[in-house]
């Protein structure tokens, strides 16, 4: 027979759970085990870490591994937040209401297995997505869509796989005013990619830059996790899904067009430029012209006045080395003289500018300024076409950046990076490939970021590979096939045998008039 509790070591009991949540989860919360069913919840050290913290900071933002069972703990949090407080309203966001609401269901069910003079508050308002207590303190789900959550005044705010739910930074935007009548915030989520703004809010909390407390857990943190254990889990997962799922690693998580070893490999071997030139010294200078190279000048155009940035890069065509770049905004007259006097700083480079319907001005303008080298294609193939002009029919000046191109040259500048025969040397489009990610089946930036500066570079490699490299070929063939033809003086004998002394003697007779017979013999 169970023992009894007296009323005071009733109440001692609760005063102790009420001042210590680590001490109420680990002696009255229940969770359901998938194999051994309802068994009480004992935390580990770093779960109770957690929980303190979720104690001691207004916010808490928890990048963690896989299975850490950190749902489990914040769900055993809030069953103390809403027992032993009145009036807290607390609100569960994640990847799907379904998600969500299997959190309230944890609450629910640890709430309902406490023994019943721990029930110090009973559940009023019983509903699927959400519950209330008679103290006034209620937990709900809410979806990720509309105005979720917007009118309340929260207590306490919990995202779940913050970094999956899409379109974060717009929910964000309209539930961070509900804790600002001193409400509380717990962001949880396993990493995916950079730039979302998971990553951003919790780089910024690593450099003390906003209000929320870090807190990172990869896999072994939990105690039962070795490196055999690693071995075994890991043995059929990619390294995207490794980097995402134990090692909390945002650089190599992610759909970025590149690989994380890729990335990787891009951030190691970033250079300093030597100069940083032009009025606004947005031009970085790695390499000044050689005479011995030849160099490639591509020229991304924007409006100048809106949020997109104009590019240009210039490569070393015999190495590929990235030379120099430019992004900054200016009107389009000014970029096409800035392009002008570049590319005539690197020998009057062959520069190629998108000719979409602002590149059709700068490249107006640069015929108008006499630039010698400007890149033509066919319209239909898209074919380089070396020394064309205007008048030629079916060749347009500039790069045509269409449906039907754009990804033709964002696998080449994927399979250049991946065969490493490209030197990338800048921070600012380094950090362009960390958020130029797959979105539904789109190679793109993400929301809020750019993309100027990797579509330079991608449109650079697929001149070099294809323009420039089949148009070299098709000159080496002409050369070899004019250099087979031979010229000579030698004339070819085509008599036959015995024909020399026949025409001799049909002459002998004509002379004796012998015959009347017209000379054509040959």
């Amino acid at each position: 027979m169970a023992y009894k509790l007296t009323k005071g070591e009733i109440r001692k009991e609760l005063l102790k759970c009420g001042r210590n949540p680590n001490y109420f989860i680990n002696n009255y919360v229940k969770i359901a085990h998938p194999i051994k069913g309802l068994v009480p919840f004992k935390l580990y050290n770093f779960q109770e870490d957690v929980v303190k913290d979720f104690e001691d900071y207004r916010f808490n933002i928890v990048l963690k591994a896989r299975q850490l069972g950190l749902s489990t703990t914040t769900a055993a949090y809030i069953t103390w937040l809403l027992l032993f407080h009145r009036n807290k309203n607390v609100v569960i966001m994640a990847t799907k209401l379904a998600t969500a609401a299997n959190l309230v269901k944890k609450v629910k069910l640890a709430m309902k297995s406490l023994p019943e003079w721990m029930k110090i508050s009973k559940m009023v308002i019983n509903n699927r997505n959400s519950f209330e207590l008679a103290n006034g303190s209620q937990v709900k789900a809410i979806s990720t869509s509309g105005d979720a959550g917007r009118s309340e005044a929260l207590s306490l705010l919990v995202l779940d796989e913050a970094a999956i739910i899409e379109n974060m930074e717009h929910l964000w935007a309209g539930l961070y005013p509900t804790l600002s009548t001193g409400g509380n915030c717990i962001i949880l989520s396993t990493p995916n990619g950079v730039g979302n703004l998971f990553h951003k809010l919790y780089t910024e909390a690593e450099e003390g830059a906003n209000d929320f407390n870090p807190v990172k857990l990869l896999w072994d943190r939990h105690p039962e996790r070795d490196q055999a254990w690693l071995e075994k889990e890991t043995r059929n997962m990619s390294p995207r899904e490794i980097a995402q799922e134990l090692m909390c690693s945002f650089n190599t998580s992610g759909a970025t067009l590149l690989s994380g070893t890729d990335l990787q490999l891009i951030g190691e071997n970033i250079k300093e430029p030597k100069y940083k030139t032009g009025f606004d010294r947005n031009l970085w200078i790695w390499e000044t012209y050689d005479e011995a190279q030849k160099y490639l000048l591509i020229a991304d155009v924007a409006r100048g006045d809106g949020e997109d940035f104009s590019a240009v890069q210039i490569m070393n065509i015999n190495n590929m080395e990235q030379v120099a770049e430019y992004q900054g905004k200016l009107p389009l007259d000014l970029f096409a003289r800035f392009i002008y006097d570049t590319s005539k700083e690197y020998g009057h480079c062959l520069t190629v500018v998108e000719n979409n319907s602002i590149g059709i001005s700068v490249l107006e303008k640069l015929k108008d300024l006499g630039h010698p080298n400007l890149y033509y294609s066919k319209k239909s193939s898209h074919e380089y076409v070396e020394n064309a002009y205007d008048e030629m029919d079916g060749v347009i000046p500039g790069f045509s950046n269409t449906t039907k191109t754009r990804p033709l040259i964002i696998a080449k500048l994927e399979e250049f990076i991946r065969n490493k025969a490209i030197s990338i040397n800048s921070l600012r489009i380094y950090n362009e490939f960390k958020t130029f990610v797959w979105n539904n089946g789109k190679a793109e930036a993400m929301r809020s970021y750019h993309d100027d500066l990797v579509m330079a570079m991608a449109i650079a490699c697929w001149v070099r590979d294809t323009a420039l490299i089949i148009n070299k070929k098709e000159i080496q063939y002409k050369k070899a096939l004019l250099g087979s033809l031979r010229t000579t003086r030698s004339t070819l004998n085509t008599s036959l045998s015995g024909m020399k002394r026949q025409e001799q003697r049909v002459i002998n007779l004509r002379a004796e008039k012998k015959i009347n017979l017209p000379f054509f013999i040959g």
